[in-house]
């Protein structure tokens, strides 16, 4: 079950995707895994403190990534098909704004899936 979210971006409200479909889509357009980018740039990011931030140029590139795929999955005729493309819409943004609120996303997504997943358990009696 997907969970989806409208998050303001540059003055434009920007749906985001979350679903068992995201890890998949993210490591055939990047090569890469996205438990693990996600858990890197929140311990980089720690307490949402731009100057006591550990991010670098390729956490940002990571952000911006899953930022897309997200946006992707959730309007995939809108989307452009690189993240360059869809980045190009949007001035600057500040991923300290962003990037709780797709982790607190990835969060309801993952929580939905264990819920889903107790439910049929108590059900099906295993």
């Amino acid at each position: 079950m997907a969970v989806t979210k409208k998050i303001e971006i540059d003055g434009q409200e920007v749906e985001f995707r979350a679903s068992a479909a995201v890890p998949r889509m993210y490591r055939i357009k990047f090569g890469r895994d996205i438990y693990k980018d996600l858990r890197q740039l929140e311990t980089s990011v720690g307490e949402n403190d731009e100057d006591a931030s550990g991010l670098d140029l390729f956490s940002l590139e990571m952000f911006e990534n899953i930022a897309f795929i997200m946006a992707k999955h959730a309007s995939p005729d809108t989307v452009p098909s690189e993240p360059d493309e869809w980045l190009e819409q949007f001035n600057t943004f500040s991923i300290y704004q962003i990037l709780p609120q797709l982790i607190e996303l990835w969060g309801l997504n993952v929580q939905t899936q264990v819920d889903a997943r107790k439910n049929l358990a108590a059900v099906s009696g295993k």
